[in-house]
């Protein structure tokens, strides 16, 4: 990043980063939880199977989660169980990314400081704008000293606290409103995740460090948290099961096996389609806008990106999948029972719908499918907060996620695709049958996938002269086509809904 930044910005930022890395010695005094021996271990295991170190790590931290899952479910309700959650969390963090691991410690003692002491009036907009301040530092410096590098580091666990963090803030303030008897339509929505008292300093650190989604999410609300450590969500006030508590087995075991096929997965089609270059994917031109490979006919250069792009997919999948198992192992994930003590299911840890989002037959279900607590965090506290803005949603996703160009190509390319299917929905899926599996429906399915394929490759290879060139290779036909789409469609009669035809025949 210091190449496109004028010299003298470039000689202040690297001298700010310099002091920043003079406390580094006093950050590595504070990694005690991992013995010397372990790092020792992973370090020969690394080396035997030829493995990244904090790939290693990392993936190691996922499954290590499991038995910390079962010792969880087994700790009385209350206060060990966040103390555990907020120990292990800390471990976690410290055996994948060392001494930047302080940085989630500061973040949060920060906010809980804010909370603590301001106004919820306050807050709620000071405390997301300070951890939005300091996830946009971590994705600067990433930028500055690593541009277009892939290497770990605390910026993907603080993106995860940023959204528990901004959504708490929000919780807190909802919580007075509701006292008050002053809600908004938007507090209204959000009631049943209202908090009402501010928790106390080891429950704050036992969510915001909570081992089981610190690595890879999902955010859930602090109330989910909350519910799920003292028994809330299991048991009424007098201590009785609200109904029959279900196993955790079979929602443990179910998404652990899908995580392990998704990484298998990933390993052996990563490899064969690999999008950038393996051999150096940060200096290398990516192989999808290579000379040699731009030479082969657009239609197998196009199912060859799909491929990859699939492939890269189970990337996320096994991070998603595997954490939603460790979540359900106690009972994180669990949803509770309804008025008839019915089992409502686990989707608290569900962070992703695999096939949902592959046959998406539109674009509104498939992003309902990916990444759904971010999109959660993004509708309830960003869309709802500003009026139903998408500009300040898409905005504020873009934002979060870092500052590459292609994160911006691809977010401000997503709004015209929404505005082809809005159009759609209502001149013409009127006209065709609703089901899924319907010639309209497959036809749905498939424009869907290559038209969101082709935008994301913006997002996936980042850079800007990058995804320009990429797209450039495909004649621009996202954009051309969809543009065409919606000027054309937007000229047709809006069919009578059904219950107006039904009037009018009556």
């Amino acid at each position: 990043m210091d190449r496109i930044l004028p010299d003298v910005v470039s000689l202040h930022v690297a001298k700010a980063i310099e002091y920043a890395y003079s406390y580094g010695p006093m950050a590595e005094k504070t990694v005690v939880l991992v013995p010397s021996f372990v790092t020792a271990q992973v370090e020969s295991l690394s080396e035997a199977i030829g493995f990244d170190m904090e790939t290693l790590s990392y993936t190691l931290g996922m499954f290590l989660c499991y038995p910390l899952g079962i010792i969880m479910a087994n700790l009385p309700y209350g206060k060990m169980k966040h103390f555990f959650s907020f120990l292990l969390g800390a471990f976690l963090l410290q055996f994948t990314i060392g001494t930047q691991w302080i940085h989630h410690l500061i973040a949060s003692l920060v906010s809980y400081a804010l909370l603590l002491l301001l106004p919820r009036s306050l807050s709620k907009t000071i405390v997301p704008t300070f951890m939005m301040i300091y996830v946009t530092g971590g994705h600067l410096h990433r930028q500055f000293i690593n541009y277009l590098g892939w290497d770990l580091d605390f910026t993907g666990s603080h993106m995860v606290l940023t959204m528990k963090l901004y959504s708490l803030a929000y919780n807190l303030y909802d919580g007075e409103l509701i006292k008050k008897g002053k809600e908004t339509r938007a507090t209204k929505k959000c009631a049943h995740l209202a908090v009402e008292e501010m928790p106390g300093l080891l429950e704050f650190l036992g969510y915001t460090f909570n081992f089981s989604t610190i690595l890879a999410g999902p955010a859930f609300e602090y109330k989910i948290y909350a519910d799920a450590c003292d028994g809330t969500n299991l048991y009424d006030k007098n201590g009785k099961p609200k109904g029959k508590i279900p196993s955790q087995i079979l929602p443990t075991l179910i998404p652990f096996v899908v995580s392990l096929a998704c990484l298998g997965t990933f390993v052996v089609g990563n490899g064969m389609f690999p999008l950038l270059d393996p051999t150096d994917p940060q200096n290398n031109t990516p192989v999808v806008i290579t000379e040699e490979f731009l030479a082969k006919p657009w239609l197998n250069r196009c199912a060859y990106t799909w491929t990859a792009l699939f492939f890269i997919r189970m990337k996320y999948y096994f991070a998603w999948k595997n954490a939603q198992g460790a979540c359900n192992i106690w009972y994180g994930g669990f949803e509770g029972f309804d008025e008839n003590g019915e089992v409502k299911g686990w989707e608290h840890s569900n962070n992703v719908d695999i096939l949902d989002f592959e046959v998406a037959p539109n674009l509104k279900t498939l992003t309902a499918a990916w990444n759904k607590k971010t999109a959660n965090w993004l509708g309830r506290y960003v869309y709802m907060r500003t009026g139903g803005s998408l500009f300040a949603t898409y905005g504020m996703s873009a934002f979060w996620h870092g500052f590459y160009p292609g994160y911006y190509m691809f977010f401000l390319s997503v709004p015209l695709l929404t505005m082809c299917e809005r159009v759609a929905r209502k001149k013409l899926s009127p006209r065709f049958s609703s089901s899924r599996f319907s010639l309209y429906g497959i036809c749905c399915m498939l424009i869907t996938s290559i038209f969101v394929e082709y935008v994301i490759q913006a997002f996936q290879l980042l850079a800007f002269d990058w995804a320009l060139e990429c797209w450039k290779s495909h004649y621009f036909f996202g954009h051309i086509l969809a543009a065409i789409f919606y000027v054309v469609v937007s000229q047709l009669s809006t069919p009578p809904k059904e219950e107006d035809s039904k009037k009018k025949q009556a």
